[in-house]
C-alpha cells in the first residue's frame, strides 16, 4: 500500500498540500472558536489560512518564512483597502483592476512575487466576500494574524517539508513506478490475443508515468542535493534506469512477434503490436524470463536497508551475468535479447541503488557484478570531474515578456468582468473577476484559456447541484458544515493536478456551504454563481483573443521549434561523442528535450481536446506529438549510450557515425526552419538507410560488441521518425516536388 500511494502521488506532493492546508484551517478555526468570534469571522479566518498556505511556493524553508512574513502586511493592507473602498464603486473597481495587474505582473519576480500577488488579490476578494467595513477591520486584522500564525505552525512545525525530503519521496515514487512498469511488462509476456491491446496501453501509461516522475525529480535536484556533482550523478542514474526499463519493454514486444518492434509507431494511440503479437511458447526460457522479471522488480523497488541477506545478491549476480552472455538460455535470438536487456536493467538498478543508498557490501559479488561496479565507479568519477556550463537565453523585454502580456490581458478581462458582473449582481460581481483571474493562471495561449474556462464552468455547474443538496442536509449545523468544508478543501488540493473540472466542483460545493454559514444561501445565489463564472470565463477568452493575443497555433509552433532544436542538439552531441569527439553533458540536454516536449504536449491540449471542432487538426496534433515522443526516446537512448563510451569496456567510438548523423540533423533543422518561417528554402533530404551509409559489413559486428548494432537501430528509427514528421507538417522534400 505504501508503494501504491508513493506511485499514485509522486513525492506525496498532493497529499502534503491538502493536509497542510486543512491543518492550517482547522487550527485557525480552533483558535477563533476558543475566543468565540462570530461565524463571518470564522469564514474569513478559514479563507485567509487557506490563501496563506497554498500561496507560498518557495522551496527552501528560510525563503518560505520570509515570504510568509512579507505576506502578512500585504494581506493587512489589502483587507484595509477592500473595506475602505467597498462602498466607493468606481474607485474600488479601478483599484481592483490595478491590484490584479500588479499581482499578475509580480510573477516575473519568481515564487515570492507570485505568492505576494496571490495573497494581495485573494485577501481583497475575501474582504468583498465577507462584506468587510471600517468598523470590522480591527477584528479582521486579528483573524488574519491568527490565520498566518496557524499557517506557519502547520508549515514549519506540524507538517514540515524540505527539498531533500521531497526529493527522497520522489525517489521512492520513481522506484515504485519503475516496479509497476516491470510488472506490466511481465503481464505482456503472458497476455493472450484478446488482452494484448489493453496490456500495451497499460505499458504506455506506466512508461509515461515513470517519465513524469523522472521530470519531477529533475526539478528538485538543485535544491534537494548537497552539491552539483551529487545532483548530476543522481540525474544520470535516474535516466539510466528509465531508459533501460523502456528498452526492456521494446525487447519484450519484439520477443512476442516475428519481426522487430516498429518504434516509429510506438507512441501512437492504438498502434498495433507487430505481427499481431503472437503469444510465445511456454518453455524453460519463458519461465526463467518470468522469474527474472519478478527478481528485477524487487531489485529496483527495495532499498538496501529493506532487502538484506545473500538472496538478493545472488539474484543481482545472475541478472548482471546476462550482460556478459553468462547463462543465457537456449532460446530464439529475440528471447536472448530480452535476457541481455534484463542484464542492462540490472546494471541500471545497481547504479540506482549506489546513488540512492550509498556503498554496499561487496563480499558476495560475482565477477560480472564486480565489473559492473568498476564501470559505475569510473562513470561516477567522470561525472564528479565534469563541469556543467550553463547558458541563459536572453530575457524578453516590454510587452513581449509573458508576465507583462498576461498582466495587461487579465487587467482588461477583469475590467470587462467587473462591468458585466455589476449588471448581473451588484453584490456578487466579484465571482466573475475571480474566474477571469483563475483562467489566466498557468496558461499561455487563447486555446488554453478557452479549455480552462470550459472546465471551470463544467465543474461549477456540477458543484452547484451538489451545493443544493448539501445545503439542505447541513442546514444550520455550523461545525458539521465546517467539517465538510475541510473535506472539500482537501479534495480540492488533492485533485487539482489531476482534473481542473473536479477541483472546480469541490470549490463550488465548498462555497455553497460557506453561503449557508453566512445565511446567504439560496438557489438563486448558486445559479448566479454559474452565471458569473460563465461571464468571467468569457471575459478572459475575449481579453486573450483581442489584447496582445498569443494564438494556439503560434504558441505550439514556437514550442515545436524549441523541441526540434533540442532534439538536434542532443542528436548532434551524442553522435559526436560516439564518433570519438569531445564529451558533453548529454543527460542534461536530454532532460531539456523532455521538458520542452512536455511543454509542447500541454500547449497542444486545446487542439487535442474532445471539444476541439476540427477533427483532422486534432489527429494531426496527436500524430506529431507521438512522433516527437518516439524521437525523444531514441534521442535519450543515444545520449545514454554515448555517456557510457568513456568507461564501458565493450563500447568503442566509430568515426563513421558522424557522417551518418549529418542527414538526420539537417532534416531536423530544415523542419524547424519551415515551422518558424513557412517561406524557408531548406529542404529535407531522403537517402539510403543509415546502416548502408556506414559501408559493407557493418551489421556483421557482434550484437553487443560495439556501438554499431544498438546505435544504428536508434539512428535508423530516428531518421524514419524525423522524415515522418515532414508530411503532417506540410513540408516536402526535393524528391516529392513535382517536376516541370
Amino acid at each position: 500500500m505504501r508503494d501504491r500511494l508513493a506511485a499514485s502521488d509522486p513525492g506525496l506532493l498532493r497529499l502534503t498540500a491538502g493536509l497542510r492546508t486543512v491543518t492550517a484551517i482547522a487550527l485557525t478555526l480552533a483558535v477563533l472558536a476558543a475566543v468565540r468570534v462570530p461565524v463571518p469571522q470564522l469564514v474569513a479566518g478559514a479563507m485567509a489560512a487557506m490563501v496563506s498556505t497554498f500561496a507560498v511556493r518557495d522551496k527552501q524553508r528560510a525563503q518560505q518564512a520570509v515570504t510568509l512574513g512579507l505576506g502578512l502586511p500585504v494581506a493587512l493592507a489589502s483587507v484595509s483597502l477592500g473595506a475602505l473602498l467597498n462602498q466607493r464603486v468606481v474607485v474600488g473597481d479601478l483599484f481592483f483592476v490595478v491590484l490584479i495587474f500588479c499581482a499578475v505582473y509580480g510573477r516575473r519576480f519568481g515564487d515570492r512575487g507570485t505568492a505576494l500577488g496571490l495573497i494581495g488579490f485573494q485577501i481583497y476578494f475575501l474582504s468583498l466576500f465577507v462584506h468587510a467595513t471600517a468598523a470590522t477591520l480591527p477584528a479582521l486584522y486579528g483573524v488574519i494574524c491568527v490565520a498566518f500564525a496557524c499557517s506557519a505552525t502547520a508549515r514549519f512545525v506540524l507538517l514540515p517539508q524540505t527539498p531533500a525530503g521531497t526529493l527522497d519521496r520522489l525517489r521512492r515514487a520513481f522506484r515504485a513506478r519503475l516496479a509497476q512498469l516491470i510488472a506490466v511488462q511481465a503481464e505482456l509476456l503472458d497476455a493472450g490475443p484478446g488482452e494484448v491491446e489493453k496490456v500495451l496501453q497499460d505499458l504506455r501509461t506506466a512508461t509515461a508515468r515513470l517519465h513524469e516522475t523522472a521530470l519531477l525529480i529533475q526539478g528538485q535536484l538543485e535544491e534537494g542535493t548537497s552539491d552539483e556533482a551529487t545532483a548530476r550523478l543522481l540525474q544520470r542514474r535516474i535516466a539510466d534506469a528509465e531508459i533501460a526499463s523502456e528498452r526492456l519493454g521494446l525487447l519484450l514486444l519484439t520477443a512476442r512477434s516475428a519481426e522487430r518492434t516498429n518504434t516509429l509507431t510506438l507512441h501512437l494511440p492504438g498502434a498495433p503490436l507487430p505481427s499481431g503479437g503472437e503469444l510465445p511458447v511456454r518453455d524453460e526460457a519463458t519461465a526463467a524470463l518470468h522469474r527474472d522479471l519478478q527478481a528485477l522488480r524487487v531489485l529496483m523497488l527495495r532499498p538496501v536497508g529493506e532487502a538484506r541477506g545473500t538472496a538478493l545478491a545472488q539474484v543481482r549476480n545472475r541478472l548482471l551475468g546476462y550482460r556478459e552472455e553468462e547463462n543465457l538460455p537456449a532460446a530464439a535470438p529475440a528471447v536472448q535479447d530480452v535476457f541481455r536487456g534484463l542484464g542492462e536493467a540490472a546494471r541500471a538498478a545497481l547504479g540506482l541503488r549506489l546513488a540512492l543508498d550509498g556503498p554496499q557490501d561487496e563480499s558476495d559479488d560475482s565477477p560480472a557484478t564486480a565489473r559492473s561496479r568498476e564501470e559505475l565507479d569510473a562513470e561516477d568519477a567522470a561525472i564528479e570531474a565534469g563541469e556543467e556550463a550553463e547558458t541563459e537565453a536572453p530575457e524578453p523585454t516590454g510587452l513581449s515578456r509573458p508576465t507583462t502580456r498576461a498582466a495587461v490581458q487579465v487587467a482588461v478581462g477583469s475590467a470587462l468582468a467587473i462591468a458585466g458582473g455589476e449588471l448581473l449582481s451588484s453584490q456578487r460581481w466579484y465571482w466573475a473577476v475571480l474566474t477571469c483571474w483563475i483562467v489566466f493562471l498557468n496558461t499561455a495561449s487563447t486555446g488554453e484559456i478557452l479549455v480552462k474556462g470550459y472546465r471551470r464552468l463544467l465543474g461549477t455547474v456540477l458543484g452547484v447541484v451538489a451545493g443544493i443538496g448539501l445545503a439542505g442536509l447541513v442546514g444550520h449545523h455550523t461545525w458539521t458544515a465546517f467539517a465538510l468544508v475541510l473535506v472539500f478543501i482537501f479534495a480540492m488540493f488533492y485533485s487539482a493536478p489531476l482534473s481542473y473540472t473536479l477541483m472546480s466542483f469541490f470549490v463550488t460545493a465548498m462555497l455553497g456551504l460557506l453561503y449557508t454559514l453566512l445565511n446567504t444561501y439560496s438557489l438563486a445565489v448558486l445559479v448566479l454563481r454559474v452565471e458569473e463564472t460563465a461571464l468571467g470565463a468569457a471575459c478572459g477568452v475575449i481579453a486573450a483573443a483581442l489584447v496582445l493575443p498569443i494564438h494556439t497555433d503560434r504558441r505550439t509552433n514556437e514550442l515545436l521549434v524549441e523541441v526540434l532544436n533540442r532534439l538536434a542538439d542532443v542528436t548532434r552531441a551524442a553522435v559526436e561523442q560516439l564518433s570519438g569527439g569531445a564529451g558533453d553533458d548529454l543527460v542534461e540536454q536530454a532532460r531539456d528535450l523532455d521538458q520542452a516536449l512536455a511543454d509542447l504536449r500541454a500547449a497542444t491540449e486545446p487542439l487535442t481536446h474532445p471539444i476541439a471542432p476540427l477533427r483532422a487538426r486534432r489527429d494531426t496534433a496527436r500524430y506529431v506529438v507521438a512522433l516527437l515522443e518516439t524521437c525523444a526516446y531514441h534521442g535519450r537512448s543515444l545520449a545514454a549510450t554515448a555517456e557510457l563510451l568513456p568507461t564501458h569496456p565493450s563500447i568503442a567510438a566509430d568515426p563513421r557515425l558522424r557522417g551518418a548523423c549529418a542527414r538526420i540533423v539537417h532534416n531536423i533543422e530544415a523542419i524547424a526552419a519551415h515551422v518558424a518561417d513557412p517561406r524557408a528554402t531548406a529542404e529535407i533530404e531522403r537517402g539510403s538507410s543509415i546502416a548502408s551509409m556506414l559501408g559493407p559489413g557493418t551489421l556483421r559486428t557482434p550484437r553487443y560488441g560495439r556501438v554499431t548494432d544498438r546505435v544504428l537501430r536508434h539512428l535508423q528509427r530516428l531518421d524514419e521518425a524525423v522524415f515522418g514528421l515532414a508530411r503532417p507538417l506540410g513540408i516536402t522534400s526535393g524528391a516529392d516536388r513535382p517536376r516541370k
